[in-house]
């Protein structure tokens, strides 16, 4: 059977996933931003091959994981066999009570002995998501390096995949001492891997199995738009200078036609994204999944995923009184409510892809026009700000690269020069963790405010990574983590750390989109906030269809969706959420 293919402009073939012409190794991981798909595509896949006889384990280490609802069976870490294809096993791992408990097992040795406040310090050093990062390996290392699994099933599938740091980090022999011999060399992700030195031995026989083409495939998987994408290329680049070397990517929710306003919009949305990595896309020989309008969770919709029982008569606009308009709280109103307020500083918030350099301008622009001086500061890779900068409204850049590479010298030029050199591969590859990037960011932005005292806002968005958990910890703990490095700490960071603290100064604004991943991850997030006593007191739901007045039959159960998780975030956030059309349409 041969593929379906899409064409478009600049690409010249995109063809339709179909198992019976992809090639499967025993193994194989699924990696991409949040929310794209993995667990659906995942579970199709095995659910496909155990009807077609073969033996399946289908793992999740992802802690959003919707697998219990997929297969409507309760799920635990140990592989429970599915009744009605009892080819399928599955097991749903959740790494952040993993890491809980590791945290625990790794400072406990040390209560009784060290002082409060140094305990406490590696608590939060042991609280970022490289540790989660650890425990989720660790679970995919006891099925790697498990020789009964490895005989018992033909495959063995992960919806989550480990990040090229992770790997790299388990690579580095310094990664693996003590937490005290490391401590003094100032890394931020101090001791994540010594309460695991019995495993190293596993760990390294698992990081060769990753590299084995004949054995492992890493499946990158993005839905159609550009930060989606742009993340799993740079995954792979991770990924391919640690040998790993076989790919297949997947572009999950593609339109193949569009049935309404709606759809055609967003149709030709997501062809001008696939355009932008055309060269890329071939080369890898990318498949897409079509969009369908029936919901991905329950068994028969999700063996019905690549069936082309999905036809849909055209669906042109219709009348506000043939179908249910929503009304919810818009976003002229966040402004009314920011004007109303004592607020200077305005981040935003929320998981990658979900527009936060767009609602930060849009911000930016409406405070301008009511005459209000405005910076808008961006760490957006693209720097695709698309404001005019005027006398009230002023733009500033932050280079995430130069500014880790900056922080990176300064960190370095602490380090004795009689440290070992395997103590600094590991402080050189503990730089790149994602704590550390924040830290980078937090310096760099307090140096763009040295001098900005005059502007009534300042409204920063947040890079795409969603590694943001060290900003968000506490403005105590970087206050702490500045100060350890006393050759770093400058008057500007000790002088905005203050103004963050502050709620009536500074609010965080969560974008979201009315989805249930980003918005567990905006949860989370929000938990993460209320544990550093940070203020947020407003929710920005993007890209919504709930309110529009156009009718797209594509679309008619995501609305329902959209309804259902707008509710959860309307509770979550007391009635302080506003609402973005998608595309401004009205």
């Amino acid at each position: 059977m041969e593929d379906a293919v899409v064409e478009m402009d600049a690409v010249k073939y995109l063809n339709k996933l179909n198992l019976d012409n992809i090639e499967l190794t025993k193994y194989l991981f699924f990696t991409g931003k949040g929310g794209v798909g993995k667990t659906t595509i995942s579970s199709f896949i095995a659910l496909n091959l155990a009807e077609n006889g073969k033996k399946v384990a289908l793992v999740s280490t992802d802690p959003a994981s919707n697998l219990q609802d997929v297969f409507q069976m309760e799920l635990s870490n140990k592989l429970t066999k599915y009744q009605p294809i009892p080819n399928l096993s599955i097991a749903n791992f959740d790494p952040i009570v993993a890491a809980d408990d590791y945290k625990a097992q790794s400072i406990e040795p040390y209560e009784g002995i060290l002082p409060e406040d140094v305990l406490a310090e590696m608590k939060e050093q042991l609280s970022g998501s490289c540790t989660v990062e650890v425990a989720a390996f660790n679970e995919f290392t006891n099925f790697l390096s498990d020789k009964t699994l490895e005989q018992e099933f033909d495959f063995i599938i992960f919806d989550t995949a480990p990040t090229g740091h992770t790997l790299r980090m388990l690579e580095l022999p310094s990664a693996w001492t003590d937490y005290l011999n490391t401590t003094s060399n100032d890394a931020s992700c101090l001791g994540q891997l010594s309460g695991l030195n019995e495993n190293r031995v596993k760990y390294n026989s698992a990081l060769e199995k990753l590299r084995n083409q004949d054995d492992t495939t890493m499946m990158l998987v993005a839905r159609p738009t550009h930060s989606s994408i742009y993340e799993i290329q740079r995954a792979q680049q991770e990924l391919q200078q640690l040998s790993i070397s076989k790919f297949k990517v997947i572009i999950n929710n593609y339109i193949e036609e569009s049935h309404g306003l709606i759809s055609s919009q967003m149709k030709s949305e997501q062809d001008k994204n696939i355009n932008h990595f055309t060269e890329w896309l071939n080369n890898n020989h990318a498949y897409y999944v079509p969009y369908k309008k029936q919901k991905e969770e329950g068994i028969e919709n999700l063996t019905n995923l690549l069936n082309d029982d999905n036809l849909i008569e055209n669906d042109n606009l219709i009348e506000n009184d043939d179908f249910i308009v929503e009304d919810h709280p818009q976003f002229n109103k966040l402004i009314d409510e920011i004007e109303n307020s004592k607020v200077q500083y305005l981040f935003t918030m929320g998981k990658g892809g979900v527009g936060k350099t767009t609602v930060a301008t849009q911000l930016a622009t409406a405070l301008s026009n009511k005459g209000y001086r405005v910076l808008l500061a961006t760490t957006d890779p693209t720097k695709e700000i698309n404001v005019e900068t005027t006398s009230n409204l002023n733009t500033a850049y932050i280079d995430e690269e130069q500014a880790l590479e900056k922080y990176k010298k300064e960190v370095l030029a602490t380090v004795n020069d009689d440290t070992p050199q395997d103590d600094i591969d590991y402080i050189m590859e503990d730089l790149k963790s994602p704590c550390t990037e924040e830290i980078a960011f937090f310096k760099a932005f307090s140096d763009i405010m040295e001098n900005q005292d005059d502007m009534d806002y300042v409204i920063v968005d947040t890079a795409p990574t969603g590694h943001t958990l060290l900003l968000l910890d506490s403005s105590e703990n970087h206050h702490r983590e500045l100060k350890k490095k006393s050759t770093q700490t400058t008057s500007n960071v000790e002088t905005l750390l203050p103004k963050i603290q502050n709620k009536n100064l500074t609010q965080m604004i969560i974008v979201t989109l009315a989805e249930k991943t980003p918005y567990l991850e905006s949860k989370r997030l929000v938990e993460d906030l209320n544990r550093a006593n940070i203020g947020h007191n407003w929710w920005v739901v993007n890209q919504s269809l709930v309110t529009l007045n156009q009718s797209d039959d594509l679309f008619s159960n995501k609305k329902e969706d959209e309804s259902f998780w707008i509710n959860k975030i309307k509770n979550e956030s007391f009635d302080n959420y506003f609402v973005i059309p998608y595309g401004g349409l009205s």
